[in-house]
Order: structure tokens, then sequence, then C-alpha cells
């Protein structure tokens, strides 16, 4: 399979939506949705094996005139950063649509599945999107299917969290579109006509004082859709209200957009900014990790609950990235994965609870592990992925980070680990609240453990984890030389610096491959 097999992955979806718009039979609805979501989840599998890990450029690419006029054209490539997210966001549509189906969602059930295979081809085009102009357009189209979702299937103050997550995400995206234009108008001084192209606008030259507010316009966008602390508040909101296909698409895929954006657009294009900005940064992943781990552990809600650890662990993920080091980006993009599976078989979890009990109050429960042996084994396995232990998914990203946030700035790292012991503590606690202990509720002596549907959502998730904890080589190695090459442009950034200023280099790291080698040498040439 070669050209248009990324536009085949993107399109797919949306023709599904349409289809899915023309069936009436509900069982009709679900199954032609949940086989339209195979499809792109079987061309994802299929673009993992083929990926050639040695590359650091883009891959499958597709680059069609689109409106010449204004330099944007139809450009398509995926690398070793934007593989996996590909293959996340697949994985994790096709698992919402057959738990879905299952009566979470009881009515409208044909809007329900047109909006979210809609909300998939938004998430793989902004992913796939080497255009700026193309991105923007897929960004956009991710924020309309998810209000709806919330909006329409959602619990409790439904209206009013999806209102606040389309303000928030509006203003950072109406930033990022004036610092994108102007970009653009940038280019055409440098090359003489006008272009949305990434590539070519990493070459443009800015002053520093140009690329501070640039970097501040993407990376206030890219922030607020993380969400890091303090543009954070919208989330609880979101995720409690949402229903379960809704949360885990928003956590396990729609937050990564936040931090794919830090790793794609606003580092690369503003390097020397960035180096800058590191500090800032890594304080501000810090506070979330700390921050989002002390107000978990006070909330009553599971939902809630699940929804401020994305805080935390999305703050580990920033600390990987502002290392800007392999260890630490490589760690992050690991810890994405982690947590878009982790907390997404939770979000899948507590929905599985809630259409038992209609309550995600933790007081309501107690004992469970005498009526559902089957939920509560599964639920103590990714409950220890979320808290990172040996063996599973969650371990190795943090190791990742951390050794790259102790090269980077130890200080920041020693109160990292800080957030761990939190993060084990709150979830062992409310485990040992809701699973163990004497059943004190009597209608909890009713509850049905899980149907085979729900197990068969699961056993996808707990495979994933212990693959990804116990063999995590062939993803790593594949997002090896994109991320390097990546860095090679910071080690360019930090050589001007050093000339400017004549200070002494950030801390180095130790290569993890010997695509490094390629790094050292851009360096020394800048020198």
């Amino acid at each position: 399979m070669g050209p248009g097999l990324l536009t085949a992955l993107i399109f797919l979806p949306l023709l599904g939506a349409l289809f899915v718009l023309m069936q009436s039979d509900e069982r009709t609805i679900w199954n032609s949705a949940f086989v339209f979501s195979l499809i792109p989840l079987a061309l994802s599998i299929y673009l993992f094996i083929v990926f050639d890990g040695r590359r650091a450029d883009y891959q499958f690419v597709e680059e069609y005139p689109w409106i010449p006029a204004f330099g944007i054209s139809y450009h398509l490539g995926v690398d070793g950063i934007s593989l996996f997210l590909v293959l996340l966001t697949t994985i994790l549509i096709s698992l919402s649509i057959l738990y879905s189906g299952g009566g979470d969602i009881e009515e409208r059930a044909r809007e329900f599945c047109f909006f979210v295979l809609v909300l998939e081809t938004g998430l793989l085009g902004a992913l796939l999107a080497v255009d700026l102009f193309l991105f923007y357009i897929f960004w956009e189209v991710m924020l309309i299917p998810m209000y709806f979702m919330i909006g329409i299937w959602g619990h409790g103050e439904r209206i009013y969290a999806a209102i606040k997550f389309v303000l928030f995400t509006m203003v950072g995206s109406l930033l990022m579109l004036v610092a994108i234009l102007y970009l653009v108008f940038a280019a055409r001084e440098h090359i003489g006509r006008l272009t949305f192209d990434l590539p070519q606008l990493y070459q443009v030259p800015l002053t520093m004082t140009e690329a501070r507010w640039l970097f501040a316009a993407f990376a206030l966008a890219f922030a607020i859709k993380v969400p890091m602390w303090p543009v954070h508040t919208w989330l609880p909101d979101a995720h409690t209200n949402a229903p379960t296909a809704g949360s885990v698409i928003l956590a396990g895929v729609m937050l990564k957009m936040g931090t794919y954006g830090f790793l794609r657009f606003a580092i690369p294009l503003f390097p020397d900014v960035a180096i800058e900005a590191i500090p800032l940064f890594m304080a501000l992943a810090v506070i979330g990790i700390i921050y989002g781990a002390l107000v978990a552990m006070m909330q009553p809600d599971l939902k809630r609950l699940i929804a401020y650890s994305s805080v935390s662990h999305l703050g580990f993920v920033m600390l990987g990235i502002f290392a800007l080091n392999p260890q630490g980006i490589e760690g992050a993009i690991y810890q994405m994965l982690n947590h878009g599976i982790s907390t997404g078989g939770l979000f899948l979890l507590v929905g599985m609870l809630y259409m038992r009990r209609h309550t995600r109050e933790i007081s309501e429960f107690g004992g469970l592990w005498h009526r559902v042996p089957v939920y509560a084994a599964i639920f103590m396995l990714v409950m220890l992925s979320s808290i990172g232990l040996p063996g599973l998914n969650g371990f190795v990203g943090e190791f990742l980070i951390m050794l790259g946030g102790f090269l980077r700035i130890r200080l920041a790292t020693v109160f990292a680990v800080v957030g761990v012991i939190l993060g084990a503590l709150y979830m062992l606690w409310t485990y040992e609240r809701v699973m163990f202990g004497p059943i004190t509720k009597a209608i909890n002596e009713k509850i049905a453990d899980l149907t085979t549907r729900e197990i068969a959502v699961m056993v996808p998730i707990i495979a994933l984890m212990f693959f990804m904890g116990l063999y995590p080589r062939p993803l790593i190695s594949r997002m090896e030389p994109s991320v390097n090459l990546m860095l090679a442009r910071v080690h360019v950034a930090q050589a001007r610096i050093d000339r400017r200023t004549d200070t002494p280099r950030l801390a180095s790291v130790a290569p993890l491959s010997p695509l490094n080698d390629r790094v050292a040498r851009v360096t020394a040439a800048a020198r």
C-alpha cells in the first residue's frame, strides 16, 4: 500500500460518518460505526509495521497544491513522533464505539456515532498534517464533535462544561491563528512567497522579540489543550460531565494534541525561545504534577478524581518535553501513550460502574471485590499501570522522564518525585475504599460483574499495558530518529545562544543511539 494511505486513514472515518447518517436501525448503526472504526485501526497497524524506524524524516508523504496563490498545500506525512499517537487514536476510537454500543448511549445513537467518526477524522488529520493551514482546519474540526458529545450525551452541568471547553480552546486557537499568519508573512519576506509548509517555516529567520511573541501564542494554545496549570480549569468539568466515550477520547487523545503541538510546532519553530523557557515550563509542570495529585486525593467523585490525575500525569509529559534531551522527550512521547491507555481504561471502568449504580461517589461503594471479582481484578491492573508499577506501561515513560529531567534541572525532578508518591497514594486509597472492606450499601449486593462485551473492551488495553511495560524497544526505536532530528534544531539554537552570550551550554546527556551523532555533528557545524 503506497500513495493515498494517509488520506484513506483520515477520511475513511468521515465516509463512515456519512454512511451512518443514512441508517435507521440502531443495531446497524452501531455495527457500521464499529466497522468503519476498525478500518483506520487496521491501516494504522499496517503503518506501524511497515514504518522505517531508521528514518527521521516524514514517511508516506502526500503533497499536492491546494490553494497555490496563498502557498497552501495538501501535505501529509508521518514520523516517529506522530506515528504512535495515530495508532492510539484508532485504538481508543474503536474501543469507545464498542463500549458505547453496549448500552452506555441509549438515545440518538446515529448522531453519536456520526460525531465520534468525524472527531476521528479531525484527530488523525491534525496528527498527519504537515501544512499549517491544513493542521489548523483539522484542529478546529476536533472541537465541534466534542462540544456536541458533551452537550447532548453528557451528565449534570453538561451545557456549562461544553461551552467552557469550547471557549477555553477557541481563545488559544485564535491566538495561534494570528501567530501562524504572522509567520507565513515573515516567510514571504525570506523566500519571496507565501507558504504554510512546516519544513519551510522552520527555516524562517526571526528576531528574538518576534520569536518570543509567536512562541507565546503557540504555547498558550497548546498549554490550554494539555491542559497545564493554571489554564486547566475546563478539564475537570468536561471530564465529569462528558459521556464515557467522550472522556476516553478527551483524555486519551485530545489532550495529547497539546503536548504534540509543543513537539511539532512550538519548540522546533522557535528553539531559541524554547531554551529560554525551560525553567518556566519545568516549574509549571512540577506545580501541575503536585497540584493535580493533591486535588485528586480530595475528590469524592471517581471521574473527577481521574480528571485531576490527568493534570498531574500530563505535568510529567511536559517535564519530559522541556528537558529537551532524548531521554526526556522519548519518555514524554511514551508517557503520552501510557496516559491514553491507562486513563482511558480507568474512564471505561468508571463508566461500567456508573451504568450499574448511576453514581460515581466513592462513598457509595465498598466491598465490591466480593461481588465483582473480574471487575475488581481488571481495575487493579489498570490502577497499577496508572501509578507506574514496574512491568506495566506506566513505569517506562516515568523512568525516562525522570532521567531526562534529572539531567536537565535536578531540583525540578526531585519535586516531581513527590507527585509519583502522591499518585500512588490517592490511587491505592481510592481502590481500597471502593473494593475492600464490608459491603455497606445493600444495593451493591446486586451489582453484576463484567459482561463479555465489557471484557472484550478491556482485554486490548491490558495487553498493551503488559506489552509496553515489558518490551518498549519497538516503540522507542521508531521514535528515536525523529526525536533526534528535532533536537538537532535545539542544539543549533543553543550554539547560537552560546555565541551571543558566551555562556556555558545547557547540560548535555549521553546518547541513546548512534543517531545522536548526527545531532553532535550539526551542533559542531553550527559552532
